[in-house]
């Protein structure tokens, strides 16, 4: 009987993979924070996860703290920031802002990590037979 990794795995690898392209458009960011005109970006993460997603995966609440299906679905169309102060020279890069979404995302990419290690310490369990 072979394993089906998608089906053990879940979206997990789709987000990791996702986190990791967030992290360098918000590296980028960074590194342009001088650049004149720079438009500071950013991934849709709950369109791109979504779209990753067997359409016949739903997801269901089963506690009243979850996260509802429609919170838990990030997505990956690249999109432009809206400044909340704007440079004279264009540039709409805020870097704390900046700094604290990469942050969050760098947070948010460990927990993918934990689940796919949760996920092969499980298989690897099953397969010993413990």
């Amino acid at each position: 009987m072979a394993i089906n990794f998608d089906n053990a795995l879940g979206i997990h690898p789709q987000a990791l993979a996702l986190r990791e392209k967030r992290s360098e458009v918000l590296a980028s960011n960074l590194a342009n924070a001088d650049t004149p005109g720079y438009k500071a970006k950013d991934l849709d993460f709950r369109a791109a996860l979504k779209k990753s997603m067997p359409s016949n995966t739903s997801m269901e609440r089963t506690q009243e703290g979850h996260f509802s299906a429609n919170d838990r679905l990030l997505g990956a169309t690249m999109m432009f920031r809206n400044p909340n102060q704007s440079s004279l020279d264009g540039n709409t890069v805020e870097a704390h802002i900046e700094q604290a979404k990469y942050s969050q995302n760098a947070v948010e990419y460990q927990a993918s990590l934990r689940f796919i290690n949760g996920k092969f310490s499980g298989l690897m369990s099953a397969l010993r037979g413990e």
